[in-house]
């Protein structure tokens, strides 16, 4: 195995990872974002009120995109086997 297959592999991997974690990372993002902005007009300053929504809404959207992320993931395991059933010995 040579340094581009490496590299290919390596970038196959990274590009999965960006995909399957981006959506909760921008739905965190925003809860975030709101949460801070309702904080900011109401002048409550609580930190519990910034971790129980955003954990609760993770969890939800983790539970909504989990089909999506598990696909993502099988489909980069079968290129990965594909690409080393493929490799010369």
């Amino acid at each position: 195995m040579g340094q581009a297959e490496i590299m290919d592999v390596a970038y196959d991997a990274i590009w999965t990872l960006l995909k399957v974690t981006t959506p909760l990372m921008l739905i965190a993002l925003g809860v975030g974002l709101v949460i801070a902005l309702m904080q900011a007009l109401t002048q409550i300053q609580e930190m519990t009120l910034t971790f129980v929504p955003k954990i609760l809404v993770i969890f939800i959207a983790l539970l909504v995109l989990l089909p999506f992320m598990m696909t993502e993931m099988t489909e980069l395991m079968n290129r990965m086997v594909d690409h080393f059933i493929g490799l010369p010995n």
